[in-house]
């Protein structure tokens, strides 16, 4: 229904929209300029009863946004990570994640549409002419946009429809609830776990590829050789967590070779047990250079000079490697003698 369709009489007073209009061409005004065309009013601005109807179904659209936020809480809260479900044509999904994203996306959906639905048939539509004017903000501008801004409140009727008003806030207080249960999943915070490993005196060093626990004999002048504690099997649930914090890599050295003080009394007959994870951003390092004693971190290049206490000596990492405190058990096996002395790995926040 248009206002083509009402009758004249009922129809408010036409305003003036020829502000500004040059309907023929001449020297000042080279380019004509028809004006805005005759207003066509909405039938909510006619009708109070399509008004209602507009206002009702804004409200819905916003009750709808509360209770799939709602929703969304519940489901964080009740569904098991682990759970799937089938869903036509995706197949086998996670549960947890489907039911989050419907509801937050009905939730945003629905206030978004409840807004544009607001403005397109409740707000005024009337079409404004408003010359260009200096950059600068004259006392009499501000005193017009001030008096605009109360206009344009009252003709959004925010404060005559208290139902969409009520509902609109309520759906915007409590759509940001959804980001606030998601830092839930952020965790507690890591205290000293990343400061620890499996490591401790008395773990044999274990060779990877083996299994079989280490003599020094096992490790050749130059070799290069990768290890993990004692007992950690590489089937275990958490194996990859804790093989990320304690893989060791061991290089038998010169004792001639070695320059740093702290390096040499912590190896064993020139055997030294460095970290294997890059100090830059986690990579495993796995390229040694016999002649140099450079270890090279393939994903961004960092090298590090194990005869030199394994500080960087190129690319973007940003600390030495920790090593292991090394020896030899009664058995002849290659053991820890304490943990890491500092966190592997990249420096994190509340690094000491």
């Amino acid at each position: 229904m248009s206002s083509q369709d009402i009758p004249e009489e009922n129809l408010p007073a036409e305003q003036d929209t020829s502000h500004g209009a040059v309907g023929v061409a001449d020297e000042k005004h080279p380019f004509a300029d028809p004006g805005l065309p005759p207003h066509e009013y909405r039938v909510q601005d006619i009708d109070e009863r399509a008004a209602k109807r507009s206002e009702r179904t804004v409200s819905l659209l916003f009750t709808v946004s509360m209770l799939a936020t709602v929703g969304f809480i519940a489901a964080f809260v009740a569904i098991p990570v682990d759970k799937s479900v089938f869903i036509f044509p995706f197949g086998h999904i996670s549960a947890l994640n489907f039911a989050l994203g419907l509801t937050l996306g009905i939730a945003l959906f629905c206030i978004g549409a409840g807004a544009i639905h607001w403005a397109r048939t409740l707000m005024s539509d009337h079409e404004m002419v408003q010359e260009r004017h200096p950059v600068e903000a004259s006392p009499e501008l501000r005193a017009t946009i001030h008096e605009e801004f109360k206009q344009g409140a009252k003709e959004s009727q925010l404060g005559r429809r208290k139902l969409l008003r009520n509902t609109m806030l309520g759906a915007l207080t409590l759509v940001p609830l959804t980001g606030v249960v998601l830092l839930r999943d952020l965790g507690p915070l890591p205290g000293t776990k990343l400061r620890h490993t499996l490591w401790s005196k008395g773990k044999l060093l274990v060779n990877m590829n083996t299994d079989e626990p280490l003599r020094p004999s096992d490790i050749a002048v130059g070799s290069l050789t990768f290890a993990k504690p004692e007992g950690l099997d590489e089937h275990a649930e958490d194996f990859n967590n804790e093989i990320a914090k304690a893989a060791l890599m061991i290089v038998r050295l010169q004792p001639g070779d070695i320059k740093d003080k702290r390096e040499l009394e912590w190896s064993h007959e020139g055997i030294v047990a460095y970290s294997k994870i890059c100090t830059h951003v986690g990579c495993p390092i796995s390229l040694y250079e016999q002649q140099t004693h450079h270890v090279l971190c393939p994903c961004h290049q960092s090298t590090f000079d194990l005869s030199d206490g394994a500080r960087v000596i190129f690319g973007p990492a940003g600390h030495a490697l920790p090593q292991l405190r090394i020896g030899v058990n009664d058995e002849g096996y290659l053991e820890a003698l304490s943990d890491f002395e500092e966190p592997v790995g990249p420096a994190f926040w509340e690094r000491g």
